[in-house]
C-alpha cells in the first residue's frame, strides 16, 4: 500500500503546476525544483542517481576533490556518468579547504572546467564541521576580485550568523546558505529568529538556501515556510533507510512549504477564534 501510494506521488506532478511562475533563480538559471541535493553517503551510485530522479532535484553538489579527469577528456566510469546533466546542473563546492588560499585554487579549478557556479565552502573544524567565518569571509572577498558574476557565481555555506550574512552579502556573495545545524546532524533549525534575521537582512537582494542540518521532509516543509528560498540536503535522503522515498518525500515536502509560505499563514493568538459564525444565516 505505501509502496504504490508512494508511487503514485512521484508520477503525479501536477501540484508543480501551480508553482511553474515561481521558479528559483540563480543568475541566468531558472529552476522549478527548490531542493538542492548531494552526492556523497548513498549506498551505491545507481542509488544516488534514483534518489536525484525522486527528488527532481535540477542541482547537485559535488565536492571538487572528487571531480573525474572524466570531465577533461579521460572515458572512465565516474560519479558523474550517474547525475543526469541534461536535466541537473552541478554544483561544486570546495568542500575540504580549511583556508582562503585552499578555496581559491578549488575555484581555479572549476572555472577551468568551465563550470559557473561555485559553493564556497570552508571548514574551521574538523569534528563539528562548522565553517570559519574569517576565512569564508575572506574567500568570497577574493573570489570577487578575480572573477565576476558572469564568470562564477558564488553560493557561500556559512553559519547562521546574521552579522556574517551581511558582511558576506556586501562582500559580493551571489547566495547565502546558512547552516540550520551542524552537517549530517539531522537537528533541523536550531535557531528560527537567526532564519529570519538573516532574511530580513537579505531582503531578496540574493536567494537564501538552508544548507546543512535536515533530518525529515517536515524539516524542508519548515524551511520553505520561513521563508527561505531553497534546501539543499544530503545525508537526509542517503542515510534514510529508504533513500528513495524518503527523496520524494523532500519533493512535496518543499513543494508544500512553499505554496503555504506564498498562501500566507494564519497570525498566531493566544485565544481561541471560533471558526463557524455566531449567527446564523
Amino acid at each position: 500500500m505505501v509502496t504504490c501510494f508512494i508511487k503514485v506521488l512521484m508520477e503525479n506532478s501536477k501540484t508543480l503546476e501551480n508553482l511553474k511562475n515561481d521558479p528559483l533563480v540563480l543568475g541566468n538559471l531558472k529552476l522549478s525544483s527548490r531542493i538542492l541535493v548531494g552526492t556523497g553517503k548513498y549506498a551505491s551510485l545507481e542509488q544516488m542517481r534514483q534518489c536525484h530522479r525522486a527528488s527532481e532535484t535540477e542541482m547537485v553538489t559535488l565536492a571538487l576533490r572528487r571531480v573525474p579527469v572524466h570531465l577533461t577528456g579521460e572515458q572512465t566510469a565516474n560519479i558523474v556518468d550517474f547525475i543526469d546533466t541534461q536535466k541537473i546542473t552541478i554544483l561544486p563546492n570546495t568542500a575540504g579547504a580549511h583556508s582562503a588560499p585552499e578555496a581559491l585554487r578549488m575555484a581555479a579549478m572549476a572555472v577551468e572546467l568551465g563550470m559557473k557556479f561555485l559553493k564556497v565552502e570552508v571548514m574551521g573544524d574538523v569534528t563539528t564541521l562548522l565553517p570559519d567565518p574569517i576565512e569564508t569571509l575572506k574567500s568570497v572577498e577574493e573570489l570577487r576580485k578575480k572573477y565576476t558574476r558572469d564568470e562564477l557565481f558564488l553560493m557561500v555555506y556559512t553559519s547562521d550568523d546574521p552579522v556574517l550574512a551581511g558582511k558576506l552579502l556586501r562582500a559580493g556573495a551571489d547566495a547565502i546558505m546558512p547552516a540550520g545545524s551542524p552537517i549530517g546532524s539531522g537537528r533541523g533549525i536550531q535557531n528560527k529568529g537567526n532564519m529570519k534575521m538573516i532574511l530580513e537582512i537579505v531582503n531578496g537582494r540574493v536567494p537564501v538556501i538552508l544548507d546543512a542540518g535536515v533530518g525529515c521532509a517536515g524539516d524542508v516543509t519548515l524551511a520553505m515556510e520561513l521563508g527561505l528560498d531553497a534546501v539543499l540536503l544530503n545525508t537526509a535522503i542517503a542515510q534514510a533507510d529508504d533513500p528513495v522515498k524518503m527523496a520524494a518525500a523532500m519533493k512535496h515536502a518543499w513543494i508544500a512549504g512553499r505554496l503555504s509560505w506564498l498562501a500566507g499563514r494564519i497570525p498566531q493568538k493566544l485565544y481561541a477564534t471560533a471558526s463557524s459564525p455566531e449567527l446564523d444565516f
